[in-house]
């Protein structure tokens, strides 16, 4: 017959509130860490829509035989970009839907949106 002691029982307040405190300082390290890389997923994702914004002005511009100084619209490109719909920005934003040939299309969201 085995006698059962208080040690057991299970575990003890410290020992819960010591993994406790271990799993909140992960978490404290943690989460700036994944919404740094968040915010950076998202910059990289809107310049590549920027970039494919312009790829497809210079396309339209090139075949229509534009200048830099002609006006382009989102509408005028669709059929340049792949899904024929202009992509939306992942933070929020929203891009420029009239601007010229040789200006970059450019997001509202600015900072480290840009081409």
């Amino acid at each position: 017959m085995k006698i059962i002691t208080h040690r057991d029982r299970g575990f003890t307040l410290v020992e819960i509130m010591i993994v406790v405190a271990i799993i909140g300082l992960l978490a404290a390290i943690a989460i700036p860490n994944f919404v740094k890389a968040r915010t950076t997923a998202q910059v990289n994702a809107c310049i590549a829509n920027l970039k494919q914004l312009d790829g497809a002005t210079q396309q339209w511009a090139l075949e229509n035989k534009k200048s830099g100084s002609d006006t382009v619209s989102a509408t005028l490109i669709t059929d340049y970009i792949k899904g024929g719909a202009v992509p939306t920005c992942p933070a929020g934003g929203a891009y420029t839907t009239a601007y010229t040939v040789s200006s970059a299309p450019t997001c509202t969201v600015g900072g480290a949106h840009t081409l």
